[in-house]
């Protein structure tokens, strides 16, 4: 890989994104070889490094994963147990859900639950009071009807269950079953073990006239642990990317997992409603996408101002990594990597799918009123076109100086698939799906940015 070639590449992206800072890690035939560009703090002008250290947000959750794995293989776990084996007073106001939902649910988003927790504290006791605190959380959908991603709560449970299992905290587990087995140095849980001086500035783009400034969240609460507060680096990213090409183990040689329990991770599938941002599957903690018949497995994260991007290609024994003190916008992660992938001779990322005329079915089977506790979406038909209208958490909306109500044309590519493009240079196309048709009836459920919203009205 021509690195100056790269550096510069990135260094001008960064620039036209306004991202402060972005390093980027390739593992090829287990060799890592990692650049930084940009600054930690626009404040401070300090560089980044390959030593820099980023919050990786939901692809935390990919860590998670690999560590319930290592009970599972130790026979303290089962991915198809009802989690009341292990939490016999687990419950939510769902009789089935109380009773039948496993780890797998849980693994791969198909648990239903709402996350309506309550405020559990910044205690070590989070996760036992986040699950105590589910007791009246009603279904978003049946359990195991539909994918419908979880932020926080689905792995808080996952988390919790290792706790039991372990009589230790999650983030106790973590260190002494997965990072100190691996070898890290720059991986941990709590934003208090993280070294300051290697500490990465999250940043928000408000305009781009004003560019990056410092995010008013410094970092999530901790009931987002288990799916969402690890801290890494790039290189240590790639040492678990290692770990999954390999067959379970270190790149020293030490069994993290076995081979098994990798196959189990990437073959376990679920589909994913809207297969075109992400990707079509949903594997335990992983993504599973198509790259022009070629699998890769992924797993994305973002903080309020950092971001992280993990993607593995079994086939051509590669993965990359990007992390980031600024976005998500999803060209700069695609023009970066294809160039990468493109110098590396192997496959690229697919781009987002064209409006076709005449797509999808009639338009009233669309509208209505799709929401959960603190978000709805309200899909209209006007003049022979569909739009989305959707409100913003009002905080943020007055932070980011934007309107609480935005409204999107929602363009067909497919008879339940949409492109949402955006008006705004600072937000990047998304995509939609209203699915699930039942007896001719209307949609039951939209589903965008991975998480599923049932049809209310």
């Amino acid at each position: 890989m021509d690195l100056t070639r790269a550096r510069a590449r990135t260094a001008e992206l960064l620039a036209e994104y306004q991202i402060p800072s972005a390093v980027i890690g390739v593992l090829r035939d287990g060799r890592v070889t990692t650049f930084a560009e940009g600054v930690k703090d626009v404040r401070s002008g300090e560089p980044a490094t390959t030593e820099t250290i980023y919050q990786i947000g939901s692809m935390t959750k990919t860590w998670t994963a690999l560590a319930f794995m290592r009970l599972a293989d130790e026979g303290k776990a089962g991915l198809d147990e009802p989690v009341r084996t292990y939490l016999p007073g687990f419950r939510v106001a769902d009789p089935e859900a109380t009773a039948k939902v496993t780890p797998r649910h849980l693994l791969d988003h198909t648990n239903g639950i709402e996350e309506s927790f309550g405020d559990p504290g910044e205690g070590d006791d989070v996760l036992e009071r986040m699950v105590a605190g589910i007791a009246d959380a009603p279904q978003v959908h049946p359990l195991g009807h539909t994918h419908g991603y979880s932020a926080a709560l689905g792995y808080a449970i996952l988390g919790r269950i290792m706790e039991v299992i372990e009589g230790a905290r999650w983030d106790d587990i973590m260190r002494d079953r997965l990072f100190g087995p691996l070898g890290l140095t720059g991986t941990s849980t709590r934003p208090g073990q993280v070294d300051r001086g290697r500490a990465a500035t999250g940043h928000i783009v408000r305009s781009r006239a004003e560019g990056p400034i410092g995010t008013p969240l410094p970092y999530l609460p901790r009931a987002f642990g288990p799916g969402g507060n690890v801290n890494s680096t790039a290189g240590d990213v790639l040492a678990l990317a290692y770990v999954l090409l390999n067959g379970g183990k270190a790149p020293d040689g030490t069994r993290i997992v076995s081979p098994e329990a990798v196959s189990e991770m990437t073959r376990s599938r679920v589909p994913v409603p809207d297969p075109y941002m992400f990707g079509p599957e949903w594997g335990l903690g992983l993504i599973v996408c198509d790259w022009h018949g070629h699998p890769v497995y992924a797993h994305d994260g973002s903080t309020v101002g950092q971001n992280a991007r993990l993607r593995i290609l079994p086939d051509s024994g590669i993965a990359l990594t990007m992390l980031t003190n600024g976005g998500p916008r999803e060209p700069f992660y695609r023009e970066v990597f294809n160039e990468i992938l493109a110098e590396l001779g192997t496959v690229t990322i697919p781009d987002l799918p064209k409006p076709v005329l005449g797509g999808g079915l009639g338009l009233s089977a669309y509208a209505g009123v799709y929401e959960r506790p603190g978000t709805r979406y309200e899909v209209t038909a006007e003049d022979g076109r569909l739009y989305l209208t959707f409100a913003m958490n009002a905080m943020e909306a007055r932070f980011l100086g934007k309107p609480e109500q935005v409204r999107r044309e929602l363009l067909p590519v497919g008879e339940t698939h949409f492109l949402m493009p955006s008006d705004d240079p600072l937000e990047d196309p998304q995509t939609v799906a209203i699915y699930d048709f039942t007896d001719g009836g209307p949609a039951r459920y939209l589903h965008t940015n991975c998480r599923v919203n049932p049809r209310t009205g």
